[in-house]
């Protein structure tokens, strides 16, 4: 039931991912990171639920020095219709293997190992190919995410590679830009959010002060909103 697929190179996690998935024999996937765990029958809980869905998105656990905290969020498309945030995790997502394959095979193309904003990549892409009544999300905490974000090993880590993540955001801010896949109005939600995150990152790493972060985010909250009373409901026409 295991197979290990070797790559002759350290291709980074999203062509790494997307090998293994072409390399995959079952009918629907599921990912997980190191150290993190699903919980028992999760996958068979899936099974018995996604039935003529494309994708099935579950909730999280999130575990920090021994303490467990439960994610709360809302359907990602009632989300995306409502321009609020969504959360764009790979891992929460239970997705049939042909359509991950038909929907992200312009990303296989990309051969620049990305650090950051993969799992964005990937999961926008699904939702430009999904229809309303192809997504499902269910009320299950499945997926236990281990935060090592505070340690610091990992923030020496990622002060190591800082100039290295930034790129990688900027490559796949210029990428979205100029996709021609991407519905135009997913594509205006996808840049303003990519662009947050960048502030979010910035800060996180100390380039820019609390105030500058603050000041920006409003601005581009306040882009989002401009697109809210632009478009009617109809906007994201799954």
């Amino acid at each position: 039931r295991i197979k290990i697929v070797h790559n002759e190179k350290n291709l980074g996690t999203f062509a790494a991912r997307n090998n293994g998935v072409k390399h995959s024999n079952s009918e629907y996937l599921m990912f997980l990171d190191p150290d993190d765990f699903l919980e028992l029958e999760a996958c068979e809980k899936l099974i018995l639920l996604i039935n003529t869905y494309k994708i099935c998105q579950f909730s999280f656990t999130q575990i920090n020095n021994g303490i467990k905290l439960k994610s709360v969020f809302k359907d990602t498309l009632k989300n995306l219709k409502e321009f609020k945030g969504i959360y764009w995790n790979i891992c929460t997502l239970f997705v049939k293997k042909d359509f991950y394959l038909k929907s992200l095979e312009e990303l296989f193309l990309i051969d620049k190992k990305l650090l950051v904003a993969e799992d964005m990549l990937a999961v926008f892409f699904l939702i430009n190919n999904l229809k309303y009544d192809e997504y499902l999300q269910v009320d299950l905490h499945l997926y236990n995410y281990v935060d090592h974000s505070f340690s610091i090993t990992k923030r020496r880590k990622n002060k190591e590679k800082f100039q290295e993540c930034l790129d990688d955001y900027f490559y796949i801010l210029k990428y979205i830009k100029e996709n021609k896949i991407l519905k135009e109005n997913l594509k205006s939600y996808v840049l303003i959010y990519l662009q947050i995150d960048i502030l979010k990152f910035l800060f996180n790493n100390k380039k820019i002060n609390y105030f500058k972060y603050k000041l920006l985010k409003k601005i581009y909250k306040c882009k989002m909103l401009f697109l809210k009373l632009n478009f009617s409901k109809k906007f994201f026409y799954f």
